[in-house]
């Protein structure tokens, strides 16, 4: 039977060295208006399989599919790789805006450049997504002068400008004092409710339990559970599972 996922992920293995394997035998399926979250401790590579779906990290072996687009690991060629990335975009830990650039240019220069809008469609299409995160009176401020929960609520902005097939999210709120981690939820959690398809990596467990549909636990370089999240985070079963919430929680 054929498969109706956005993104779906076949059997992928990531490792630096023999002794380094970071992704084992990752098998995912993510359909359209699914917000995945993953969750789990420090070197279950949950970011390495983030960064494999648009190859930022290039995988050993295994297959990416995106909206029909699908690249093999072991023979992938840079144009289908590029074709890929124009169905994700990705919001990083530490915002990775353009210093030099304004709010605005920000997010237009991606559209622009990239995508070869015209600059009058470009700024209207940024000037409304800014205005749905509270940011247009900053449009021609740089991010030095932004609030770090600002400077993540632009580059949502950014990330969701060029219409994406899924948004990736890598740990959002990690580098944010704790008075600026719930703008940028809100944020992420109005998107969601519109349907925009996300998979996010986030320590923001309450978060995940709330606006989730589903969450991965990964371990050890591998999805050790899979679930709702009532399942996941309010009655595991899985023993590594529990061991992980409970330190989080305590």
């Amino acid at each position: 039977m054929e498969s109706n996922a956005l993104v779906k992920i076949e059997h992928l293995y990531k490792q630096y060295n023999e002794n380094s394997k970071v992704l084992e035998d990752i098998s995912l399926e993510v359909h359209k208006g699914e917000v995945v979250a993953i969750i789990g401790p420090s070197g279950a590579g949950k970011s390495t399989l983030l960064r494999c779906l648009n190859y930022l990290v290039v995988p050993t072996s295994g297959k990416i599919t995106i909206d029909n687009v699908t690249v093999d690991a072991e023979k992938h060629k840079r144009k289908e790789v590029i074709a890929l990335r124009q169905h994700s975009a990705m919001v990083f830990q530490s915002y990775n805006l353009f210093k030099n650039k304004t709010v605005l240019q920000n997010v237009t220069e991606p559209l622009v450049l990239v995508h070869k809008w015209k600059k009058e469609d470009a700024e209207k299409k940024a000037m409304e997504l800014l205005d749905r995160v509270g940011m247009t009176a900053f449009r021609d401020v740089h991010p030095s002068s932004l609030s770090g929960g600002q400077q993540q609520r632009v580059a949502i902005v950014r990330a969701l400008a060029v219409n994406p097939t899924v948004l990736l999210l890598d740990e959002p709120t990690s580098a944010l004092d704790p008075e600026l981690v719930n703008e940028v939820l809100q944020t992420i959690k109005a998107f969601a409710q519109e349907g925009v398809t996300m998979i996010l990596v986030t320590h923001e467990i309450s978060f995940a339990r709330d606006v989730a549909s589903r969450v991965l636990f990964m371990d050890g370089g591998g999805i050790a559970a899979d679930g709702d999240p009532h399942e996941i985070l309010v009655n595991p079963t899985d023993p590594r599972l529990r061991q992980f919430l409970n330190l989080i929680e305590n």
